[in-house]
């Protein structure tokens, strides 16, 4: 009676052959927490801003962009200035 020839390769792999799990490996694998995946980023601010749309004469805007990149938050902190000098409401 004959024997089955092996058909392909062996699909054991030996663990010595995987390679090493360096900063690389962890630094582009996923987390997840269950089935969640969790996305890298920023974390959530205590306090986030409040997106808001309001009309501005067009010449202080272009002071403030003048200043270049952060003009936004330039402006931010000089409001927070003017709210600060006006005092508390009552």
């Amino acid at each position: 009676m004959s024997t089955k020839a092996a058909s392909g390769a062996s699909a054991w792999v030996d663990p010595d052959d995987a390679p090493p799990l360096d900063d690389a490996f962890f630094e582009a694998a996923e987390v997840r927490e269950g089935a969640r995946l969790v996305r890298p980023g920023r974390p959530k601010l205590d306090q986030p801003k409040l997106q808001v749309t309001l009309r501005l004469d067009r010449d202080l805007v272009d002071h403030f962009r003048s200043g270049g990149p952060g003009w936004q938050t330039r402006l931010n902190e000089r409001l927070r200035q003017a709210v600060k000098a006006d005092g508390p409401r009552r």
